[in-house]
């Protein structure tokens, strides 16, 4: 296993990168306290992957399987998928939401800290104090090419109690069952976000015949989701269809709100987009 690499990059960023981990935060306050929130999350950091990898055989059983882990990043993940443990989904399907609340903690303990972000690939925790405000770009629009363009932005506020975004999609670098261009969630920390956006990803799914799917088992020996088909190519859909599907994936956000796992929601497909509406995520694709 490779060391870590820690990179300072402009506008007072870190850069943190081991293995599959690859994280980039910041964090605002007096100087001090941010030198000492980024002396502490090096630290941290440097044992994250080897704790995951010593307990990976439990957090890729599903969730009815009642995984038993140990280590602090493999507990955030189970206690994220705990309240879904009637459908299947396994730990994994939040480690990139739990591995920045756990940088993100580890900071805000060690330093008092105005406000900081963790980012870790797309899903990312965030810390605001009282007065405090964050805008996140929203980037999920696939329909012109291979690079999401813009949406939109939302600015959160410390009065909105979220800590976390997440977004997942058959665009992103996971397998999905659905065809989403992606899903991005709002909810209380990353990790909540991470597994909602997985799961409402793999709810935006019709039958059609320009839809190809595979054996996530085929594609990778190893994946926790082994004979589940994952979406591997979608071709051209009839804008009912896109509707139907953004529709269906709707639904299941919307009883994931109810039951108070998450905060919003916006799913797009093929350049349509939808969202619940209930804080500032972007209504519709930017044209």
């Amino acid at each position: 296993m490779n060391a870590p690499s820690v990179q300072r990059l402009d506008g007072d960023r870190l850069h943190l990168q081991h293995g599959p981990i690859d994280v980039v935060l910041r964090a605002w306050g007096a100087s001090a306290a941010v030198r000492d929130a980024y002396e502490a999350v090096v630290v941290r950091f440097a044992t994250i992957l080897p704790e995951l990898a010593g307990e990976l055989t439990e957090l890729r059983k599903p969730m009815g399987a009642r995984p038993q882990v140990e280590g602090p990043v493999a507990r955030r993940m189970v206690a994220a998928c705990r309240p879904y443990g009637g459908r299947f989904v396994t730990p994994m399907a939040a480690v990139a939401g739990a591995v920045a609340d756990e940088l993100l903690e580890v900071m805000v303990e060690a330093a008092p800290l105005d406000r900081a972000f963790v980012n870790d690939g797309g899903d990312i925790a965030i810390h605001l104090t009282e007065g405090e405000t964050m805008e996140i770009a929203v980037a999920a629009d696939f329909a012109r090419g291979p690079v999401p363009a813009l949406n939109g932005r939302i600015t959160l506020t410390d009065r909105d109690r979220i800590g976390g975004i997440a977004t997942s999609g058959a665009q992103g670098r996971s397998f999905s069952l659905g065809i989403a261009d992606s899903v991005t969630v709002l909810a209380r920390d990353a990790a909540a976000a991470d597994v909602a956006a997985t799961l409402v990803a793999n709810a935006v799914t019709i039958n059609h015949p320009s839809i190809e799917r595979r054996p996530a088992r085929d594609l990778d020996p190893d994946s926790d989701l082994g004979d589940h088909l994952v979406t591997t190519a979608v071709g051209p859909l009839p804008r009912e269809a896109v509707l139907a599907a953004l529709e269906a994936g709707r639904v299941q956000a919307e009883q994931f709100r109810l039951r108070g796992l998450i905060r919003d929601c916006a799913l797009t497909l093929r350049g349509e987009t939808v969202t619940l509406g209930s804080t500032r995520l972007p209504r519709e694709t930017t044209q």
